[in-house]
């Protein structure tokens, strides 16, 4: 019987890398486990294992499973990989093949309902990956995966941003609103989907944003400023989150939301908010510089345009 993890070992050096590297060839065994491993390497993908003549038949899916069945997702046929690499993870050293990190993102069992040169049609049962999925070649080594059952989860929102309505004085209801700097910068709503996100065609470095999302989506809105002579982009808002639409929480649920995402580099950052007293907030902002500040209504929903819920007040 043939080798199957020959390719596999032709690519990887066992002194070089703490993949598993089996010296004999695999022994054929029956067994449904599968893994889906997330792999930070050269670009973000994820790797679909499913165990098949003891081996594990491997896709590399640069945008994870479909969420939706209107959507297929390429998938990259690569070479069986050794049972063991059911619970490997870790670190693959940069050079060698498939180098970055790697880590489990789900594992459980699978049906199989076909399974072809040209098919594999297969029910997953895992934590986070469940449901019917389908994987078929289109031409040459191109294959596609899709999925068969509904929408796992609400899609992303298409959405305008909201507005502050313009005022000379803060609100007298002082307490009923959070305030936050206007950073008079160009704003800019943030879709991230399969740690990939379309506003980096025009801003490359948020490519890593996206990256650090993993395969949480998200929409996020900010505002692209300047501080210390560096390019920032700054979120004030959340309005979905790994499934959940947002547009009509309170801004006070939306703004938790957005805070326990821990944003928070050089380049990118959650922009601060300040519940209650306005006054030192509009003074902080006459002191830097800035236009002024946002007072934004603790209850209210996110209302594409121009909303009265949300208050621009000049410095």
């Amino acid at each position: 019987m043939a080798d199957k993890l020959k390719q596999y070992r032709s690519k990887r050096d066992a002194s070089r890398t703490p993949e598993p590297v089996p010296d004999e060839p695999p022994e054929p065994r029956g067994g449904a486990s599968f893994v889906i491993q997330e792999h930070h390497a050269r670009s973000l993908h994820w790797d679909l294992r499913l165990e098949r003549d003891g081996v594990l038949a491997s896709w590399a899916i640069p945008k994870g499973l479909p969420s939706d069945p209107a959507t297929n997702h390429l998938a990259v046929h690569t070479e069986d990989h050794p049972m063991e690499y059911l619970t490997f993870h870790g670190e693959i050293p940069r050079g060698e093949y498939g180098g970055g990190t790697m880590t489990i993102w789900d594992q459980g069992t699978y049906e199989t309902e076909k399974w072809s040169e040209r098919e594999v049609k297969i029910v997953l049962h895992g934590s986070r990956a469940e449901g019917r999925f389908v994987l078929f070649q289109t031409n040459g080594k191109n294959w596609m995966i899709h999925r068969m059952d509904p929408p796992s989860r609400a899609p992303l929102p298409d959405v305008a941003p909201m507005l502050p309505t313009r005022r000379s004085r803060l609100p007298r209801d002082a307490a009923a609103y959070a305030y936050e700097f206007a950073w008079g910068g160009r704003r800019l709503l943030v879709p991230v989907e399969g740690g990939r996100t379309t506003a980096a065609r025009e801003h490359p470095w948020l490519r890593a944003l996206a990256a650090s999302f993993g395969s949480r989506t998200a929409l996020l809105d900010g505002e692209l400023t300047t501080l210390s002579g560096a390019e920032v982009l700054v979120f004030y808002d959340l309005l979905y989150d790994d499934g959940r639409v947002l547009l009509d929480e309170p801004y006070e649920v939306r703004r938790a939301a957005l805070e326990a995402l821990d944003l928070s580099t050089p380049r990118w950052q959650t922009a601060p908010a300040w519940p209650g007293d306005a006054r030192p907030v509009l003074e902080a902002a006459r002191g830097q510089g800035l236009p002024g500040v946002v007072a934004k209504r603790l209850d209210s929903p996110y209302e594409p345009g121009e909303s009265a819920s949300w208050l621009f007040i000049p410095s």
